[in-house]
């Protein structure tokens, strides 16, 4: 890969399978059965049987997967999901036992930056959820060593559109035992609050979400500041 950037920015699924003729697309597409297929390491985007998910699920039963995923194969047997963790679940739902999939040999880095791109532009996601992928993604970034006139934290919330300083933000946010974040996410603690805690130690934290469950009150930001 020449450059590490222009691979990674993946806007579009001509730019993900990197051709624009379409005959090529179809030759590189493959009937996988989803037996075979594994979730990413650790993926950070979750999904339920919501209104959404149904829909795509009775699509499924009625169409077929109409744009195939994106794995790669494991030296375990089997693929690993890069994109399409949800297309696999609703297969799964409407009894299909095969995906239309595409196959890279993508390394760990190029796999976990494609895997967040496709996925933080959902219309609805957590920020635990974000907080976690950011964090996935700036790392990959760091081991790539990929250089240039915009620094790492910019490159990671470029496809959300998220500044620097929000990408920094959220991946502190990553740093909260999950109990924490759960309140996060459930909007019951704030994020500037959040924010403040997630610089304590796990030890603290643990205390801290020990007083707020028993006392049932959430630190607002100055006095998250504080502790």
């Amino acid at each position: 890969m020449k450059n590490g950037v222009s691979n990674i920015k993946l806007t579009s699924y001509d730019d993900l399978f990197g051709t624009n003729d379409a005959e090529q697309q179809g030759k590189s597409v493959i009937e996988v059965d989803v037996s075979e297929l594994h979730e990413f390491p650790d993926h950070p985007f979750r999904f339920e049987m919501d209104a959404e998910m149904q829909e795509l699920m009775e699509s499924v039963k009625k169409y077929g997967v109409l744009e195939p995923i994106l794995v790669r194969k494991r030296t375990q047997g089997g693929y690993e999901i890069i994109s399409g963790h949800r297309r696999k679940y609703a297969c799964q739902l409407a009894g299909k036992a095969k995906i239309p999939a595409i196959i890279r040999n993508y390394t760990d880095d190029e796999a976990t930056i494609i895997m967040v791109d496709s996925n933080i532009q959902r219309e609805h996601i957590l920020p635990s959820e974000k907080a976690h992928a950011y964090a996935m993604k700036y790392e990959a970034l760091k081991h790539q060593g990929v250089k240039g006139r915009k620094n790492t934290a910019d490159m990671v919330g470029e496809m959300a559109g998220d500044s620097s300083r929000t990408v920094q933000r959220y991946i502190r946010l990553s740093k909260l035992v999950p109990e924490l974040l759960k309140y996060v996410d459930n909007g019951e603690l704030q994020l500037v609050s959040a924010e403040q805690l997630a610089g304590l130690t796990k030890e603290e934290q643990k205390i801290v979400l020990d007083v707020i469950e028993y006392l049932v009150i959430f630190p607002n930001r100055q006095l998250a500041t504080k502790i």
